[in-house]
């Protein structure tokens, strides 16, 4: 029998017994492979596939067509952004509820130093850009350094920066911006909207340093356990702090693209943004690597999310459906997926005991499995 331990799994391999040979399927056949396939992680594209599949036979002229292709592309752009500005912070086990005023401030303020001081362009992007990366360093002191717990530093840093939105604007629309900026996010590429693209790159930029970087690895182990991690050599301070300021550095982004996407901008702009990136960077938890926060679980949620409220929104139904069905989604599938978990551990725990009671080889097999 050889045992070997990878990513913290202990995997081992020996003969079966007779009864276990009859118990499983043989290897290398079909049903032996469909067993091996965890489905549950690919439950968003199915419903995706099913969404899409329900709304185009509803709505033959209006759902299956390149219009709202374009228009899902470019309406979810900017919540991606921050969805994957929050996914760091929750990948290192923190919660960054700033953020989302944080891109209604920054868009308030580009657009203040572009039609009331008119700026030059690149040059409000860069301040703007910079008043972020600030709010994002506060929230790191205050949770790295001061040690207040992040939920409670990022609720407060959200009222003040709602406070400095409202007073910025003095609770007035701001625009319309400049024609020049606006080019910014109003055309297209590929017949699809250039913000959508903005997007995709940063999706791949924070997959690869994610997934394919030691400093993704490490961000991942000090979200797992910091205690661990920190004896393990693992800088955790610095990791939490550098989750809060790309959080910020994503939200003041999305904060300038979303204030050159519609020219106008109000000052309760940002709240609008919390609810769904949250759900999608939780409802992405559970698909294509089920516990782990991770990127194209975060891109597959968020579309599955949004065609079901385009198309929900093309059947004629209210606006406040889209709050409705964010909330919705976001509890019945983290709720699935804490039941499947705790199913899953439950039956793994009583195969044990029943192969501890049969012999070691048993033994041996379940946790082969």
């Amino acid at each position: 029998m050889s045992v070997e331990r990878r990513s913290g799994i202990v995997t081992a391999e020996s003969p079966a017994t007779p009864a276990e040979a009859d118990r499983e399927p043989a290897r290398g056949s079909g049903k032996a492979v469909f067993s091996k396939v965890s489905w549950g992680r690919y439950t968003g594209l199915a419903l995706c596939i099913a969404f899409v599949a329900f709304f185009s036979l509803r709505l033959p002229d209006t759902f299956p067509t390149h219009t709202t292709a374009a228009s899902i592309a470019g309406d979810q752009a900017v919540t991606l952004i921050l969805a994957l500005g929050l996914l760091v912070t929750l990948a290192v086990g923190q919660f960054d509820l700033s953020a989302a005023q944080n891109l209604g401030m920054s868009a308030v303020i580009c657009s203040a130093l572009l039609v009331n001081h008119h700026l030059n362009p690149v040059l409000a992007v860069l301040v703007t850009v910079v008043i972020g990366l600030l709010v994002g360093v506060v929230n790191a002191v205050f949770v790295s350094v001061i040690g207040v717990d992040s939920l409670v530093a990022t609720l407060g840093m959200s009222s003040v920066l709602l406070a400095v939105t409202e007073q910025v604007s003095n609770f007035q629309f701001i625009g319309p911006a400049p024609a020049g900026f606006q080019n910014l996010a109003n055309h297209d590429l590929f017949g699809f909207p250039i913000i959508a693209a903005y997007a995709v790159v940063l999706c791949l930029l924070v997959w690869y340093v994610l997934e394919h970087t030691p400093i993704g690895r490490r961000a991942y182990a000090v979200g797992a356990n910091a205690d661990a991690a920190r004896l393990a050599g693992v800088r955790t301070v610095r990791y939490v702090v550098g989750s809060f300021v790309v959080a910020a550095l994503f939200a003041s982004l999305g904060g300038v693209l979303v204030a050159a996407k519609i020219g106008n901008v109000s000052p309760s702009l940002g709240p609008a943004y919390l609810l769904p990136s949250f759900a999608a960077c939780f409802l992405g938890m559970t698909q294509l690597k089920p516990g782990r926060f991770n990127v194209w679980g975060t891109v597959l949620a968020l579309l599955l999310l949004a065609i079901g409220v385009k198309g929900l929104q093309l059947m004629g139904n209210k606006l406040w459906v889209t709050d409705l069905f964010n909330g919705l989604a976001l509890l019945v599938a983290v709720s699935a997926a804490v039941l499947s978990a705790k199913r899953t551990g439950r039956w793994r725990r009583r195969a044990r005991r029943a192969d501890a009671a049969r012999g070691p080889k048993s033994s041996v097999a379940t946790e082969r499995s």
